[in-house]
């Protein structure tokens, strides 16, 4: 989450390309020699020409330029005046009458209007007019040919913006800004790196506008040794750039994997606004150092330095990654004493963070307190309910959104396939997936078809799965193949599962899950051979499976555990309790589902193994640590297993207690017995 301020320097065509076209009206190409180059009309009439002017400060555009047909020879500022106003309205057909009562008159328009009735033309979406200008003058200056590339540019036509470019007889700091920006806003930034190397090699002067389009370039690429290289041309150079600058070039070290140097940069600027802050906490945190990026904000609120909407939303996204939901509250709290807005950003990240913790109570609560929620609001919730285990909920909201009048991306798609694999709505998602393109005029992508082959693999309707994969368009990538795999895996489809298994070897071989995922279907059909040769081949290239860990949060503090871990100091405790528990479970029918278990072991080994899974040990040590009837809350970062899915429904309808378990893939709520996902995830 970025401030907009530090949006518009690593995006920087956005401010640079604002600047330039500031500076079409500023002095240096707007003087008043240059407007009145023709001599004063014999019969110029002042107060036709002062009532036009008059009309136009008071954004009376039509009546001005109706009024200009009754004076035969305007003044060249009356004519300057009514072209700025069509441009600053956009006001096309007025602004083609103005030009033609222009010709009509005999009048010679000298740079000033020229230029204007080219960015007239361009802002109003005229390119052939604009360039038909461009042509018929006799003389142009810089700013003529400027006027047209930043024209080019802003509407995605880079070959002619550059062919533009490179007839110019004369270039200046803004024709190199505009160009190189351009290439930098349509993501050409290799391109636009070489440019500024052209114009670093000639006589042209830096300006701070030119490199924050090229530290924005290297940013996209991105490219440390680039970064370096003009870090370093800048110290040289002794070029005298702001703080805002600096945070950008901080923020380019840290998209470009180099956080260290990104915070040396940034302890060296000396006003540090919330922008800068806000920044370097982002990055932090996106880099995944959440600690140092939580003391990183405790010091800017101790510096005196309050937070704004963007600061808050990257704090928020922190928590949901981190599932720190108590975090979460304490900044929504400070959020409302400051009196933030309830339609800023934050409110959509305040609603994504309830919705990741499993809160969805509270996030719908931060949903309705946005007037206008926007799509990213509308899809939050959505995912939400949908990840939860409430997936008719997720669909009603869908359709919700949708007589609200707010148009779903492909996000949106992504969230309303995922709740219907949820629920196995397997012919409500294949319309909902042909609504894509065919009600909405999006075109799928590869994510929406994962989430089909999901839907159906998981019901077991595998022909139409792999008809779909040999129809789609592009080439499937690894979650669609996971997707398949995973279907396999319920039902136990041996050769489709080799076979999906074998794309992604090829597509991400050092992937443990794959490996782990095709051994436990060896293993549930007892191909104990095959099983072998998966863990040996693991072994040869050096795959380790990444060890099951589930975390608790008692008392503001996260307890965490891994698969068979006795180091807890509470651990005599848990084993006591599961030891007991487990006997009541077996009276009241459980049967401990050993299938997955990827050893060729005695039962008994196998149940003591399954026994001491990291989300029983911290569903366990959360029951004897917290008042009888608390619910309880769990997560694990990788998928729960078919077993103690079983054996945590038995523990809630036990213990009386409400287990939410949130896993790698949906939350799993427990009460009484049964599981929010009837058994199907």
């Amino acid at each position: 989450m970025r401030h907009r301020r530090v949006d518009a320097l690593i995006k920087s065509p956005t401010i640079i390309l604002s600047l330039f076209r500031r500076t079409l009206s500023s002095s240096s190409y707007n003087s008043p020699s240059k407007i009145h180059q023709q001599p004063r009309i014999n019969n110029y009439n002042p107060s036709f020409d002062d009532t036009i002017l008059n009309l136009c400060h008071q954004n009376r555009l039509k009546e001005a330029v109706n009024l200009l047909d009754r004076v035969k020879h305007p003044s060249a500022t009356t004519y300057s005046t009514l072209v700025q106003s069509c441009l600053q309205h956009r006001a096309l057909e007025e602004g083609k009458r103005v030009h033609s009562h222009i010709k009509d008159s005999n009048f010679i328009p000298g740079f000033v209007i020229s230029n204007r009735l080219i960015n007239m033309y361009l802002k109003c979406g005229s390119l052939g007019d604009a360039q038909k200008v461009f042509d018929e003058m006799p003389e142009r200056d810089t700013c003529s040919w400027n006027t047209l590339i930043n024209g080019y540019a802003r509407v995605g036509k880079l070959e002619l913006a550059r062919k533009v470019f490179d007839e110019m007889p004369n270039r200046d700091g803004f024709s190199w800004t505009a160009i190189i920006s351009c290439y930098v806003k349509h993501g050409r930034s290799k391109e636009a790196l070489d440019l500024f190397r052209t114009m670093r090699s000639g006589v042209m002067q830096n300006n701070m506008f030119t490199l924050s389009s090229v530290v924005a370039a290297v940013a996209a690429i991105p490219s440390l040794l680039s970064g370096k290289e003009i870090h370093g041309h800048i110290v040289r150079m002794g070029l005298d750039v702001d703080s805002a600058f600096w945070t950008a070039l901080s923020d380019m070290y840290a998209k470009c994997g180099n956080l260290d140097e990104a915070r040396h940069i940034f302890d060296r600027i000396v006003d540090r606004d919330v922008v800068t802050w806000t920044a370097i906490v982002d990055r932090y945190f996106g880099d995944g150092r959440w600690n140092e990026g939580f003391v990183l904000l405790s010091e800017m609120v101790r510096s005196g330095i309050k937070p704004n909407e963007f600061t808050f939303a990257g704090v928020l996204n922190a928590c949901a990654h981190q599932t720190l939901e108590n975090v979460g509250k304490q900044t929504h709290g400070h959020m409302i004493r400051t009196g933030f807005n309830p339609d800023s950003y934050a409110a959509t990240a305040l609603v994504h963070m309830y919705s990741k913790c499993g809160n969805v109570r509270s996030a719908r609560k931060a949903f309705e307190a946005v007037s206008k929620p926007d799509v990213a609001t509308w899809t939050s919730l959505i995912a939400g309910c949908a990840q939860n285990g409430q997936a008719e909920e997720a669909l009603k909201l869908f359709e919700l959104m949708l007589q609200s009048g707010t148009q779903p991306d492909h996000v949106t798609f992504v969230s309303v396939l995922s709740a219907c694999t949820h629920t196995g709505l397997v012919e409500t998602g294949i319309k909902y997936f042909r609504s894509i393109k065919d009600v909405h005029g999006l075109t799928p992508t590869v994510e929406h078809y994962s989430c089909l082959i999901d839907l159906l693999s998981r019901a077991g309707r595998f022909t139409e799965a792999e008809d779909y994969i040999n129809k789609m368009p592009m080439k499937p990538d690894k979650f669609l193949w996971a997707s398949l795999l995973g279907g396999c895996r319920i039902h136990k489809n041996v050769e489709l599962a080799e076979r999906a298994a074998e794309a992604l070897f090829k597509i991400e071989p050092e992937n443990a899950a794959t490996y782990t995922t095709l051994a436990n279907i060896y293993a549930t059909t007892g191909r104990w051979v095959e099983v072998a040769k998966v863990r040996k081949m693991m072994d040869d290239r050096g795959v380790v499976k990444p060890p099951g860990m589930s975390w608790v949060e008692i008392k503001r503090r996260v307890h965490q555990f891994l698969v068979g871990d006795t180091s807890h100091p509470s651990y005599d405790q848990i084993h006591g309790f599961l030891k007991e528990v487990s006997k009541k479970m077996r009276e009241e029918g459980y049967i401990p589902d050993t299938n997955f278990v990827l050893h060729d072991v005695e039962e008994e080994q196998k149940e003591h193994d399954l026994s001491h899974h990291s989300e029983k040990l911290a569903v366990a040590f959360a029951i004897i640590s917290t008042p009888q009837g608390t619910p309880i809350k769990v997560y694990k970062n990788l998928r729960t297993c078919v077993d103690c899915h079983t054996a945590i429904k038995f523990i809630s309808r036990i213990t009386e207690r409400k287990i939410i378990v949130r896993d790698s893939n949906r939350f799993h709520c427990f009460e009484d017995g049964n599981c929010s996902c009837n058994d199907y995830w």
